[in-house]
């Protein structure tokens, strides 16, 4: 071999490990919350930072839908995440069950930290269901039904706006795909139903999460089987909307969740792929984290998985320490837990819906 042809092998191995070193910048850690668990698979999980710590829960069963789907939760204590307990499940009668759907942790400030989800035979049908836990995790309350109408949020957290009023963000699937949002003023006591913002005809959206930028401003982005993801803006905390419009970023109808971090800016983390216009949906992976200065132009941080296999569902909040932890569906075998430094990301401009080389 020639000294240029080994000069020109270095050269690309160098540019290799560097791409892979600045892909996993600012990853501070890298964890499965389980690695063994009394069900066969799972998916859905959420995330929330308690006084005492962090909790997550998802939901698990034999497989999505079947009526031995329950919602799991675990706590990280002393650096260790606890085994899996099951803390709800759809049992009606001694002769009928339900499968439960996509818990949502909201620790209220100062007060319980609440475990919303969904029971029914599909999502179509399902209602909304909230417990509580007074000791941060450890014991529960009975499952309460949320008033007819009201679903809680659908997959991602509820959030507390300046205004004092809790705004939840949901969607519906049974007249098209439509978006809507529950208010409360007194922290999940009780709730005010919106109106949808769309006829679920032009857009099928789902799942959104909301992004606040101060003065009453927010941003919602959401799951679309329209190959996008999907944006939305409020003037006035949330009462009003703007028409749905796509944003630069692709989804292949899958679930996202999106943060706003202390510094200003917005964090979303998603499937960075698209899918075929004949097709319900596209593959789960890779997994992309990207932020930006305005909910408009966005750059890329990080790929949290790239490899054959489903990486879905995520859900991302910041700590009380500025670290940014994200939990998502794991091959639909585990939960991964993934911790990020977001003052130590490096990123790169988003330009056509492609992401950039690093």
């Amino acid at each position: 071999m020639n000294t240029v042809k080994i000069i020109t092998i270095i050269v690309i191995m160098a540019a290799v490990v560097n791409s892979s070193f600045s892909q996993k910048k600012g990853i501070v850690l890298e964890e499965f919350v389980f690695e063994k668990a009394p069900f066969k698979q799972c998916h859905a999980s959420t995330i929330a930072e308690t006084p005492e710590g962090l909790v997550a829960a998802w939901f698990g069963g034999t497989r999505e839908k079947n009526i031995d789907v329950e919602i799991w939760l675990s706590r990280k204590i002393n650096g260790k995440w606890s085994a899996p307990v099951s803390v709800a499940n759809g049992v009606q009668n001694k002769n009928l069950r339900y499968p439960c759907w996509n818990p949502v942790l909201f620790q209220v400030p100062d007060g319980p930290l609440q475990l919303y989800y969904k029971v029914g035979p599909n999502p179509r049908e399902w209602w909304g269901m909230m417990i509580t836990s007074d000791d941060k995790g450890k014991t529960w309350s009975k499952p309460v039904k949320l008033p007819v109408g009201v679903l809680g949020p659908i997959k991602n957290k509820p959030v507390l706006l300046s205004n004092g009023v809790l705004i939840s963000p949901t969607s519906t699937e049974h007249n098209g795909w439509q978006i809507h949002f529950e208010y409360s003023n007194d922290l999940g006591k009780t709730w005010r139903l919106g109106e949808p913002i769309n006829d679920g005809i032009k857009y099928n959206a789902i799942q959104p999460s909301i992004l606040t930028y101060g003065g009453g401003k927010l941003q919602l982005l959401a799951r679309s089987k329209e190959n996008c993801v999907l944006s939305a803006w409020s003037e006035d905390y949330g009462k009003t909307w703007t028409a749905l419009k796509c944003s630069d970023l692709p989804n292949p109808n899958s679930g996202t969740d999106a943060v706003t971090l202390k510094d200003g800016r917005q964090l979303i983390v998603y499937n960075h792929v698209g899918k075929k216009p004949n097709k319900w949906g596209g593959k789960r992976s890779p997994l992309n984290v990207a932020v930006s200065d305005d909910g408009k132009h966005w750059q890329a941080a990080l790929v949290l998985e790239d490899q054959e296999g489903e990486y879905s569902y995520p859900s991302v909040i910041q700590a009380s320490n500025g670290n940014v932890h994200i939990v998502y569906t794991w091959k639909r075998q585990r939960v991964k837990h993934v911790v990020v430094d977001p003052s130590k990301l490096v990123t790169k401009p988003i330009r056509n819906g492609k992401w950039p080389r690093f």
